[in-house]
């Protein structure tokens, strides 16, 4: 029964999530109980338990980690200083004259929300506030309307600098360096979070690209669906609204990619830069605001850590009673080998997006399967990416896509839920499509890391 409590773990952490308790202490329970559980029946070595401090400064003293609050800092005040509906609304007066120009305009307006603020959240709510009444004004199907917001919103999850990256780069180069250790290499190589990021940057501009063709060949052979709209067209009011923010996101981005600044160093930056762009744009913010970006940052990075301490004290029991070789043995057993394990992975994953956040998956399923499937020489690189398109996928699938709900709470009483779940469909293909090829050309996320970092 011992050999079998890692997979009855995970079984009890599922159940008690769908039955609606905070995940933190889902995670930090369960791996408590089953603990007290093995000790009493002697199948579990109590020692396992002393490393439980260790972990947690480890937690603490993660110089990488320090990047969460500091770009969630950042997003949210470019999120609260209006900056981005000063960008939605020259971007539209600049593409609204074209067939489906609103839509390439919240696409790309999505693009850089995304890159600015890197949570799906805030970026569906803030893009869904300021352009869904707009494109619905403007007589837009709600169905593409809808389906366009909701998918730029996920763009957060893998355009960087995302905080999902920055997790799973925390995450995978811990996985990669015990999948070196378990193969006897003991001087291993290091997987980063800027090599994530760099990875990231052709498959998401690439899904931005197919996102803007399918809205724009939707206008063309529909028109009716996503008609023009007569704007006046300033390109100096465009140019103003667009450089500061682009200026933000390649300074921070770049400075990581070429080794100029770490990513903790790059997000304080970009917070200090937020801040000095809501001045220059004239974005007075008050005290008050101050205040309200201090509690939305604070509480977002308390969700984050509370949920690690969690996921840290599961993985260490689920070790404690040799998940990680159960694991291995039932990856080893699959037909497929390495290409079997891989689309399982995927599948589940993917299957999880349902019920979980991309904060738990991260945090409790890759320190699992990461090493295993990196000890079968499964790229990092790689492997981070495919895990971050898949997670955005499932913020899109219906019923329980998180990015749904998130539009469904503020979109008008004339939006209908099943419009929402419509519309998504083919930006749900279209990003399935992306994993395929992914899948089958690795090199669309290995090339740029190695030609950088060569």
């Amino acid at each position: 029964m011992a050999e079998y409590a890692p997979l009855i773990m995970f079984a009890a952490v599922f159940v008690l999530l769908l039955l609606g308790y905070p995940v933190a202490l889902t995670l930090a329970g369960t791996a408590l109980m089953a603990a007290a559980v093995g000790i009493v029946a002697g199948g579990f070595d109590a020692t396992f338990l002393m490393a439980t401090p260790n972990r947690l400064f480890g937690i603490i003293t993660n110089e990488t980690l320090i990047a969460v609050p500091l770009f969630v800092l950042m997003g949210v005040i470019l999120e609260k200083s209006r900056i981005a509906e000063k960008l939605l609304g020259s971007m539209s007066n600049l593409f609204g004259p074209l067939p489906g120009g609103l839509g390439l305009a919240v696409t790309f307006v999505g693009m850089l929300l995304a890159a600015s603020t890197g949570i799906v959240g805030a970026t569906v709510v803030t893009m869904g506030l300021m352009s869904l009444p707009a494109m619905l004004r403007a007589n837009y199907d709600p169905r593409l309307a809808t389906g366009t917001i909701c998918a730029t919103g996920t763009l957060g999850q893998i355009i960087p600098p995302s905080i999902a990256l920055v997790l799973l780069g925390d995450v995978l180069s811990n996985a990669y360096q015990q999948a070196q250790l378990s193969q006897g290499i003991f001087n291993p190589k290091t997987v980063s979070v800027g090599d994530l990021f760099a990875g990231a940057i052709v498959p998401g501009l690439m899904l931005v690209a197919m996102y803007a063709t399918y809205v724009a060949g939707v206008a063309i052979i529909q028109p009716h669906r996503a008609p023009p709209v007569a704007t006046r067209t300033n390109v100096r009011e465009v140019l103003v609204s667009i450089l500061p923010p682009l200026v933000l996101i390649i300074t921070v981005l770049g400075s990581i990619l070429f080794g100029v600044a770490t990513p903790t160093e790059a997000a304080g930056v970009g917070a200090l830069g937020a801040l000095l762009l809501a001045w220059l744009s004239g974005s007075r913010i008050s005290f008050g605001q101050l205040k309200e970006i201090a509690r939305s940052t604070t509480r977002t990075t308390s969700m984050v850590f509370f949920i690690l301490i969690g996921a840290s004290m599961f993985s260490l029991v689920f070790r404690g009673y040799e998940g990680d070789d159960l694991v291995m043995r039932i990856f080893e057993s699959m037909p497929g080998g390495v290409v079997g394990a891989m689309i399982t992975v995927m599948v589940v994953i993917f299957l999880l997006g349902f019920i979980l956040d991309f904060i738990e998956i991260t945090f409790v399923v890759v320190p699992i399967v990461g090493p295993v499937l990196m000890a079968m020489g499964v790229d990092p690189i790689w492997l981070g990416i495919m895990i971050a398109v898949n997670l955005q996928t499932s913020f899109l699938t219906p019923p329980f896509g998180f990015a749904l709900f998130y539009l469904r709470g503020i979109a008008p009483p004339g939006v209908r839920t099943m419009d929402i779940y419509r519309g998504v469909v083919p930006f749900i293909v279209i990003q399935l499509l992306m994993l395929v090829l992914l899948a089958l050309v690795p090199t669309l996320v290995t090339w740029l890391p190695s030609l950088l970092y060569s």
